[in-house]
């Protein structure tokens, strides 16, 4: 196994994480070092049981972090370089992986390239950076959509990209790496890759042929939304058959690659608000941790934290709070769902398999689901009940034992008592 086959990821977006103001600091303000709050924050991803850190933005930006304006300096309300470097080599000692948000495919119009062709145009030496057009990124103005076919942007994104892979980190989480082309993921990746052979590249996409852009791009693995959406959705609507539909897709997905899987991240609403019924935040979090993937929890979401994403001005800012100094300050720390988190992510520590496991379906309703997941000889088996009454499910014939939740397991199923849960071993 690759390390990457060990990762489960604490995603952070720091901006929003350590307080720091909506805008870009006046030019020639000091660093604020507030990268250090994270660093404060690192013993607690251990604890969860993470051993990756995925950061959000942390480079030179106009607003949120992702109008990028120098991807080799550091965002001055995060502070320099050598608190990035510190918080990096603070993760190293504890074992944790860093992996950055890379984003290539736009910038912000404040970036030196794009401000010179501004001023210079057709004369600029960076005018076949941008396209003729000058096109935005889905209808956002700030945000000016580089060349892809331009070889010097090619060359760009590979030098940003060995620069902070030289400085410690293990991986990138590429942007909208939907909206570039394929070949252009590739001739970088395959160039980086070469220098840096375990590095970890994941993909941003939506919706599409998963397998066929991790093929054509280089990548590793893409956000598997489909299963995202499903989990949430199937909980909600009381409809596993849609559950068990993605789980057939994300099967297929494996045979091509492991998928990094998520129920939060700073693009969507959290998993505690996108829920109709709080109890099933539990079911939810099960099915995350029980298949196949790399998974990731979004910082918060282990505290039950809420907050709903809106199409607005300043509508991400419910997603992506001020966290406290230290973990104990964050309400919910150290309650009941804080403490799923820690075994549920020792139980998948426990079986490091889990992350090829495919998914068998035994019992399918509209309520009640059972499935094993399996990956050679290993086999673990799970039981949901969303119902108000106990659930009967069957499973495959095994010496079934109890190691998380609460259901009675026969030699072939369980009962399970109302909007209950179980993990089992044979």
């Amino acid at each position: 196994m690759r390390w990457p086959d060990h990762a489960i990821w604490w995603h952070a977006y720091p901006l929003g994480f350590v307080g720091a103001e909506r805008a870009s600091l006046p030019a020639g303000a000091p660093p604020e070092p507030r990268l250090a709050r994270l660093t404060g924050w690192l013993d607690h991803l251990v604890g969860l049981g993470c051993n990756g850190l995925a950061l959000g933005p942390v480079f030179a930006s106009e607003t949120h972090g992702y109008d990028t304006v120098d991807h080799y300096r550091v965002d001055p309300r995060l502070g320099g370089e050598d608190d990035l470097r510190r918080l990096i080599d603070e993760a190293s000692r504890r074992g944790v992986r860093v992996l950055l948000d890379g984003v290539f495919n736009h910038v912000g119009r404040g970036f030196q390239p794009f401000a010179d062709v501004m001023d210079k145009g057709d004369d600029s030496p960076y005018r076949t950076w941008f396209h003729t057009d000058l096109r935005t990124f889905e209808g956002h103005d700030h945000l000016v959509t580089l060349n892809h076919g331009e070889p010097e942007v090619a060359d760009y994104v590979t030098d940003v990209m060995a620069h902070w892979l030289e400085r410690g980190i293990d991986g990138w989480r590429l942007d909208a790496a939907y909206a570039v082309p394929p070949p252009f993921w590739r001739l970088v990746t395959d160039r980086v890759r070469a220098r840096f052979p375990d590095a970890w590249f994941v993909g941003e996409v939506i919706h599409g042929d998963y397998a066929r852009l991790v093929e054509h791009s280089g990548f590793d693995s893409v956000t598997q939304y489909e299963l995202w959406k499903a989990i949430w959705s199937s909980l909600n609507d009381r409809n596993f058959f849609e559950l068990a539909h993605a789980l057939d897709r994300h099967d297929a997905m494996l045979d091509a690659f492991v998928p990094q899987t998520f129920l939060g991240n700073h693009d969507v609403t959290r998993i505690a608000s996108r829920l109709t019924e709080a109890r099933h935040r539990d079911h939810a979090l099960v099915i995350l941790l029980t298949v196949g993937g790399v998974p990731s929890v979004y910082a918060g979401d282990e505290f039950g934290f809420e907050g709903v994403k809106e199409e607005r001005a300043g509508g991400d800012d419910a997603i992506r709070p001020a966290f406290p100094e230290r973990p104990e300050e964050a309400p919910g720390y150290g309650a009941p769902y804080h403490r799923l988190h820690q075994d549920l992510i020792g139980l998948r520590r426990r079986h490091p398999w889990l992350v090829r496991a495919r998914t068998t379906v035994s019992t399918l309703t509209n309520t009640a689901l059972s499935y094993t997941v399996g990956h050679g000889a290993e086999r673990l088996a799970v039981v949901l009940n969303l119902d108000g009454e106990p659930a009967k499910a069957e499973l495959p014939a095994a010496d079934w034992t109890l190691v998380a939740g609460e259901a009675n397991f026969t030699s072939d199923g369980a009962t399970v008592p109302p909007a209950g849960w179980a993990i089992a071993e044979p």
